[in-house]
C-alpha cells in the first residue's frame, strides 16, 4: 500500500520579512500608496488626520485576527449577519392542486421473468474466496461420484 504525505498546517501563510506575511506586506504597500497620495493632494494638517486613519485601517486589516481569522473575514461575516434577519420564521406555502392526476395502470409482464436459485452459503463463501484470490484458488472440484450420493 502506498503511503502519502498528508500536508500539515495548510492555513499558515508564508513569511517574507521576519514575521511579515505576503498578505500583510501587500496591505502595507497599499496603505503606503494611499498615504502618499494623501500627502501629495492635501495640506499637512489634513494629511496627519488621514495618515492616522490609514494606519489604523492597515493595522486592522493587516495584523488583527478575530477568533483566529483575519479581520476582513470577521468584517464580512459581521456585515452578512446584519443583512440577514435576526430570527428565521418558517412559512409553509400551501399548494392547492386543482386537477387530479390520472391513475396510471401498470401492466406486469411476467413471461420473461426467471427465478434464480439461491446459492448455499458455503458456495457463496467459496465464490468470494475465488474472487478475492483473483482466480488463484480454483475451488473444490465436485466429481460425479459426490453428486450421485
Amino acid at each position: 500500500m502506498n503511503k502519502y504525505v498528508v500536508p500539515q498546517f495548510i492555513d499558515v501563510e508564508s513569511k517574507i520579512f521576519g514575521p511579515i506575511t505576503t498578505r500583510q506586506f501587500i496591505i502595507a504597500l497599499v496603505g503606503a500608496m494611499i498615504a502618499f497620495f494623501a500627502y501629495r493632494f492635501s495640506d499637512f494638517s489634513l494629511f496627519i488626520v488621514e495618515a492616522i486613519i490609514i494606519a489604523i485601517g492597515v493595522g486592522l486589516f493587516g495584523f488583527v485576527k478575530v477568533n483566529g481569522a483575519p479581520f476582513y473575514v470577521f468584517l464580512l461575516n459581521y456585515i452578512s449577519t446584519l443583512k440577514l434577519p435576526a430570527q428565521r420564521i418558517w412559512r409553509r406555502e400551501v399548494v392547492v392542486q386543482t386537477e387530479m392526476p390520472e391513475k396510471v395502470v401498470l401492466v406486469e409482464n411476467t413471461d420473461d421473468v426467471s427465478i434464480r436459485k439461491k446459492l448455499p452459503s458455503s458456495r457463496l463463501s467459496e465464490l468470494s474466496l475465488i474472487i478475492d484470490t483473483g482466480g488463484v484458488y480454483q475451488g473444490e472440484r465436485i466429481t460425479n461420484q459426490d453428486n450421485e450420493e
